[in-house]
């Protein structure tokens, strides 16, 4: 969420800003809002100071014996305004609010200006795509002939989206878990939390998914709950409505995470590519915002360790002001190539909010001076799987149909690094 006082200060950035975003908001129509609700609230304190005097006024003339009739009436015309302009006021804030809520992060200068993943640009890559000399096989091929994941059973279970994993596949994905949060915790400084998978529409508000993203998430009508999409949501609410006695704060957690929209119908749907559950390691940083934009070029750095330490070739991308979600300022994607697509899958976004989530959540620190001032919040997947796993299985697969796995996992898959038929 904006402060208001900078839409009203700067209304021709935020125009520019939404329109490097694609996002048609009327800005005018917010400050005519924030107009009239001022408008408001300096009318009904003029007519409560004025009525604090008459207020006086009476005990004074009843004293002295005058006729307070009419100015009880004048009071009584008073009272009824203030009551009425109260009421104008409150259904203002609320729609000044709802309006705001509305409005997504605008572009930090340093991103290109772009429509959509088109002009998306590429920073830097790591590793090389392995050389197979047979035809590579897809992970859904492989996954089936060695018996990792049950496709039929699992949307026999629960519908189309929703893998199950069984043997050395179920294993692996344990492994993969362990692996990301050992190292995140022992060597990148991340205390590791175990949340809730279930949130509230106040820690839904807080991210940013709504009310923006409603339609795509998991709801349970009844007790109006949630499903989390990823844990940025749980973690980030850990701290919501409250100052935090110092910052840095790095957190990190393992969830399950649920997505309704999985992709366009027909495409990529059979697999794990495209899934409505789907676990995933998250890195959540609250910083000083003199430091965010150096915090984010480490928590990308934090996540490519995963993939380095994996051997699997991946690039890292700067998204455009078009392809950016709805509450970041900057972001990275990082790819993991696939031979059994030939072609890249997302297995990371790593973002800097700036303060757009910490003033919808009320995060707040000291600064220097003990002045309650709203951190910059980022995250960052640390990594996700299920296309991690996707990668791994295309990259490491043998001309035998085995699949031979990082060295690193040895110690998680009780020290085996293949995969065998």
């Amino acid at each position: 969420m904006h402060d208001i006082r900078r839409i009203r200060e700067q209304p021709d950035q935020f125009r520019e800003g939404l329109k490097a975003k694609h996002v048609e908001i009327d800005v005018d129509a917010i400050l005519d809002l924030d107009r009239r609700r001022r408008e408001s609230l300096t009318e009904v304190e003029t007519l409560k100071n004025k009525r604090n005097t008459v207020s006086k006024e009476i005990g004074i003339r009843k004293k002295a014996g005058e006729d307070i009739t009419p100015i009880r009436e004048e009071m009584r015309v008073i009272g009824d305004r203030i009551s009425e302009i109260d009421n104008q006021v409150r259904e203002l804030e609320v729609a000044l609010e709802s309006a705001l809520l509305a409005v997504p992060n605008l572009p930090h200068a340093s991103v290109p200006v772009g429509a959509d993943a088109s002009e998306n640009v590429e920073v830097r890559s790591w590793g090389e795509k392995p050389d197979l000399p047979f035809k590579p096989k897809t992970h859904v091929e492989l996954a089936e002939s060695l018996g990792l994941v049950d496709f039929e059973r699992g949307a026999k279970i629960s519908g189309s989206g929703f893998p199950l994993y069984t043997g050395a596949g179920a294993r692996l994905e344990r492994a993969l878990i362990q692996f990301m949060l050992d190292i995140h915790t022992t060597e990148h400084g991340y205390r590791e939390v175990s949340p809730p998978v279930v949130v509230n529409a106040a820690s839904m508000t807080g991210t940013g998914q709504l009310p923006k993203m409603k339609e795509d998430m998991y709801h349970m009508q009844e007790d109006d709950l949630y499903l989390i999409p990823t844990a940025e949501v749980p973690v980030t609410n850990i701290y919501r409505d409250e100052i935090l006695d110092s910052i840095p704060v790095y957190l990190t957690a393992y969830t399950p995470c649920f997505r309704r929209e999985a992709g366009a119908a027909g495409r990529d749907t059979r697999g794990l590519i495209r899934v409505h559950q789907f676990d995933k390691v998250e890195l959540v940083k609250f910083v000083d915002p003199a430091t965010s934009y150096d915090e984010l070029e480490t928590l990308a750095g934090q996540a490519e360790t995963i993939l380095q330490r994996l051997g699997l070739p991946y690039r890292v991308l700067q998204l455009c002001s078009g392809d950016m979600s709805f509450a970041a300022a900057k972001c990275y994607d990082i790819e993991l190539w696939a031979p059994g697509q030939n072609g890249w899958l997302e297995v990371s976004s790593c973002s800097n909010f700036e303060d757009f989530q910490a003033r919808r959540a009320g995060i707040r620190y000291r600064d220097q001076h003990g002045k309650p001032q709203y951190v910059h919040t980022l995250n960052g997947s640390g990594v996700a799987l299920a296309r991690l796993f996707v990668a791994l299985l295309e990259n490491g697969q043998q001309e035998d149909g085995s699949i031979k796995l990082p060295d690193a996992l040895g110690p998680y898959m009780g020290g085996t690094t293949t995969i065998g038929p």
